[in-house]
């Protein structure tokens, strides 16, 4: 019994650590990598500014930036909106390509450990399979993607920051 309400403690607070910092971020980095086996080649860095809105009970991060291809392109703008939900011992994120009422559900992230979440299960989108892990840091936490498909083996880091 004790031994299940320290794993029921340690997983509220690691859901609850990433849920404060939600209204607080301001910056985003993300780095771009293809695996060995990416047919797209898809490689860059971009910087974003973030700003967080609450929405019902719901976090919306609305990023806004500019994407650098590497090694070398012109830089494009982008924007994301990333809907977070929590969902008791879970947190759910979503992605709002389509608009908030068409919002993309990913995935959901469960503790694995006091700092670390996992997706519970991948996100499928026709033969690619989505995939991530979220690691809290002092100031934020970062993110981290892997496509898998026919075509796809891509890497993306994202670090979002208080400041």
């Amino acid at each position: 019994m004790a031994i299940e309400a320290a794993a029921d403690n340690e997983t509220d607070d690691a859901i609850i650590r990433v849920w404060q910092r939600l209204p607080g971020l301001r910056r985003l980095s993300l780095t771009a990598r293809p695996g060995p086996a990416s047919q797209t080649g898809w490689r860059g860095a971009a910087t974003a500014d973030i700003v967080a809105e609450a929405d019902g009970d719901d976090w919306r991060l609305i990023e806004r930036g500019r994407f650098s291809p590497a090694p070398a392109g012109r830089s494009v703008v982008f924007e994301n909106i990333y809907r977070w939900r929590r969902a008791g011992d879970r947190l759910q994120l979503y992605h709002e390509r389509f608009g908030a009422s068409a919002a993309v559900f990913l995935f959901e992230l469960v503790t694995e450990t006091d700092s670390r979440l996992t997706c519970r299960q991948p996100h499928f989108c026709g033969d690619d399979v989505y995939r991530g892990a979220l690691s809290l840091t002092p100031t934020g936490f970062d993110l981290d993607w892997s496509i898998s498909g026919p075509r796809k083996d891509e890497h993306l880091f994202y670090r979002y920051r208080t400041a």
